[in-house]
């Protein structure tokens, strides 16, 4: 009995030193030399001014300004909407406000569900109002999910092709630029499929975002 004992206590000391410290500490040690930007969670810099991550989606919003000249407050929050200069990242609703990042989380809901639709509603409403000034073309049998959906971790740093080029419109008029210029940034920023065949090319808003402001210088 004594023995077994003894041996469990080594067997735990020894597992917990290989498997809760060295291995933990190889596997850090690998990623840092190998992938060092996956492993710090592929941070932008933006001046020595940390901006984002390649990897988590954000908001692009400004505050809204009442007639007051104060921006405007709901419940002690600010109240803000898209920026109009900027890509906008697909919908997100994080607990806790939208692109939450320490909230990654996906509703359960399914497509038939009454909170779903008038999510979805409210989505491609708001996606109208802001594209359609622009792109006069544009109708609801045109946007694409990924413009209407969250996605699985709702925060996705990525839209799909097609949204990006519906909103180069926009982008295009409110920065002065060409809308030829602006899809070479979109083509420019745009990942392809994983491995080469796993998933669908996204653009990633962050970083065609920073692209439009260093073209324009923020304009």
């Amino acid at each position: 009995m004594r023995r077994d004992i003894l041996t469990s206590v080594i067997a735990i000391v020894v597992f917990t030193i290989l498997l809760g410290l060295v291995y933990p500490l190889f596997i850090t040690g690998v990623s840092q030399v190998a992938f060092p930007g996956n492993a710090n969670g592929q941070k932008i810099y933006v001046n020595g001014k940390l901006v984002g991550s390649k990897l988590i989606g954000q908001s692009f919003s400004s505050p809204v300004i009442g007639k007051n000249g104060k921006p405007e407050e709901k419940e002690e929050e600010l109240v803000t909407e898209p920026d109009a200069k900027y890509f906008q990242s697909r919908p997100s609703a994080t607990e806790g406000g939208a692109y939450n990042a320490a909230s990654s989380t996906f509703s359960n809901r399914g497509p038939n569900d009454k909170a779903t639709e008038e999510a979805d509603a409210e989505n491609i409403k708001a996606y109208l109002e802001l594209n359609t000034p622009y792109d006069p073309t544009l109708t609801v049998a045109r946007i694409p999910v990924d413009a209407v959906n969250t996605s699985g971790s709702n925060l996705d740093p990525e839209i799909s092709q097609a949204n990006a080029w519906i909103q180069a419109h926009r982008i295009a008029a409110k920065r002065g630029l060409s809308l030829s210029t602006v899809n070479g940034l979109i083509s420019k920023y745009t990942d392809s499929r994983g491995l080469g065949f796993s998933g669908e090319p996204g653009v990633n808003v962050l970083e065609l975002n920073l692209a439009l402001d260093r073209l324009t210088r923020g304009k």
